[in-house]
């Protein structure tokens, strides 16, 4: 397949959402060992010496840069469509990964069958459908998998979740009021649709999630819950509304705290895996 350009435009939610690159590198977090190692166990790829990856919105290189340092020296192919994540990225100069323009639907892999795994972190729910399914078929090798991952705060979790405290119920429930933007993100569970009806992957997805707890300053968190995009677009009266929301719930008698005056933040890396099926 011809890796020619075709055009592309991103989402408005995503172009605006994560115009600030470097504070979404700041604040995301990076993803517990546990769930590292149990997500490329799913995938084949633990302990696979020098195993190729295609890592597809790879944004500013926070699951890159654990591929980068694993003793297995994976050759990772990180594409990326946003322009100064992809710089970000780039600034890092991670042993091993070659950074690349591109998305989804039309990777810049001219090669099928290239691939030992295709990744995709917290990223899925922008692009899942037909055209990146085929895209993944096309570029894995024989039997090899595709995984997504997510670290999801309980703030950010989908509704069906049982939230870990009341304050953090409240922020989800906030962020379920903000005006959508039309863009499905990970808690619709919309993503799930583009693996029903099709033959090029095994089903049911393997699945899995393993539980956290981080301790951030106010302002941390604040910082934090920025990095969401329909977030980070607010404005005016909307972001003064938003601020009232926030300083609200941590009144609330549930807020732990340490010495330090940190607040627990709970959340889950959820992640899921199926492999190729040859046609």
């Amino acid at each position: 397949m011809s890796t020619t350009t075709t055009f592309f435009q991103l989402p408005k939610a995503a172009s605006q959402g994560f115009q600030n690159a470097s504070a979404y590198d700041t604040h995301r977090p990076s993803y517990p060992q546990e769930a590292v190692t149990s997500f490329l166990s799913a995938l084949g790829l633990l302990g696979k010496r020098n195993a190729k990856i295609l890592e597809i919105a790879a944004g500013t290189g926070k699951f890159t840069e654990l591929l980068a340092a694993r003793e297995e020296g994976f050759k990772v192919t990180a594409v990326e469509p946003h322009g100064d994540m992809r710089a970000q990225l780039t600034a890092k100069r991670l042993s091993g990964v070659d950074v690349r323009d591109g998305h989804a639907g039309r990777l810049p892999v001219e090669d099928n069958e290239w691939a030992d795994g295709y990744i995709a972190a917290q990223s899925l729910h922008w692009f899942a459908n037909e055209k990146t399914v085929r895209e993944a078929h096309r570029i894995l090798k024989s039997g090899q998998g595709l995984g997504a991952i997510w670290n999801i705060e309980d703030y950010n979790k989908p509704r069906n979740w049982k939230a870990t405290t009341e304050w953090e119920e409240k922020l989800n429930s906030w962020i379920y009021s903000i005006s959508s933007d039309g863009q499905p993100r990970f808690r619709d569970g919309q993503w799930r649709g583009v693996f029903e009806n099709q033959q090029l992957f095994t089903l049911p997805l393997g699945e899995e999630t393993v539980k956290w707890t981080v301790w951030l300053s106010e302002e941390a968190l604040w910082s934090r819950i920025n990095t969401l995009s329909q977030v980070a677009i607010l404005e005016g009266s909307d972001r003064e509304a938003a601020v009232k929301v926030f300083k609200e719930a941590l009144r609330s008698s549930d807020v732990e705290r340490n010495e330090k005056e940190e607040i627990a933040l709970h959340g889950v890396t959820y992640f899921v895996w199926t492999k190729k099926v040859d046609l």
